[in-house]
């Protein structure tokens, strides 16, 4: 069953640093689709500070096309079960995004069971705010503020698009997200399922307050949502009822199913310029400025 598949991320994650960096390297070899830039990255930035902060969990890493300025920006949380991964697996992604000409910013966020909901969505919002008020310094446009995330990843970027108490903590709300991109996401939260118990706990009220569809309405920021033709079960009936409820509600909404693709591969690919997601996000990006 998906729930308790989810859990074998922990076993893949290490698989991700290798995937990226060798994609990466084979996009280096093909002639370029679009203008190539160079890359500036600055790794390890804290984006929480205070007394409590985690000195790991707290910090983010920053990808810019060099020398350029107002370019979009896309703030990306990683996936895992809301207990494992880690932003160093997605340098590949930083670096081949930014030689696009898109700031990609990757952030970590405290993990079960060490902490429990709400914890990782406030340190997503934190860090959503962190890129808000300091991306114009590495020459971003704060007002092209893109979030995206993978499985637990796209769960987290969803709710931060839908439940305006989270950025509301911090002076914004989602009108400053100008679209969401969620890949192979969670937007039913289930108490009666031990990996989501690890997270979430069993009380039924936090889970439903925890669950993106419980909070779909009008106005919200555009989202592209995706999932793979062999992704783990339920995913994808979860995503097609998030975006049937966001079309309800006369939310714009894309749905992609990714062709010969699973949970695992969907987002290794995502790297690559000739991946259709890749496409789709960049179209995405494109078509809401």
């Amino acid at each position: 069953m998906f729930l308790s598949r989810v859990a074998s991320l922990a076993l893949v994650g290490a698989l991700f640093g290798w995937i990226g960096s060798q994609t990466a390297a084979a996009q280096d070899t093909k002639p370029p689709a679009n203008p190539v830039f160079e890359v500036e990255k600055r790794k390890g930035i804290a984006y929480r500070t205070d007394s409590t902060a985690d000195k790991e969990r707290h910090q983010l890493d920053v990808y810019v096309p060099k020398g350029q300025k107002d370019f979009p920006v896309v703030l990306f949380v990683h996936g895992g079960a809301w207990k494992s991964g880690n932003k160093n697996l997605y340098a590949g992604f930083g670096e081949a995004f930014a030689k696009q000409g898109i700031g990609f910013v990757v952030c970590n966020y405290r993990l079960s069971p060490a902490v429990q909901h709400p914890a990782h969505i406030e340190d997503v919002a934190c860090a959503f705010n962190w890129t808000c008020q300091n991306i114009g310094k590495f020459g971003g446009n704060a007002n092209r503020l893109y979030v995206c995330g993978h499985s637990a990843g796209g769960h987290l970027v969803s709710l931060l698009a839908t439940d305006p108490s989270y950025l509301r903590a911090h002076g914004r709300s989602p009108a400053d997200i100008k679209g969401v991109v969620s890949i192979s996401g969670v937007y039913r939260i289930v108490p009666t399922e031990s990996v989501f118990q690890v997270a979430f706990g069993k009380n039924e009220e936090i889970c439903k307050k925890a669950s993106p569809l419980n909070h779909v309405s009008g106005n919200l920021p555009p989202f592209l949502i995706a999932y793979a033709d062999d992704d783990y079960p339920h995913l994808d009936k979860m995503a097609e009822d998030m975006h049937a409820a966001l079309q309800k509600a006369n939310s714009p909404s894309e749905l992609l199913i990714c062709k010969k693709r699973n949970h695992i591969s969907i987002i290794t690919s995502f790297v690559s310029e000739e991946d259709a997601l890749n496409k789709a996000f960049r179209q995405f990006i494109q078509d809401h400025k």
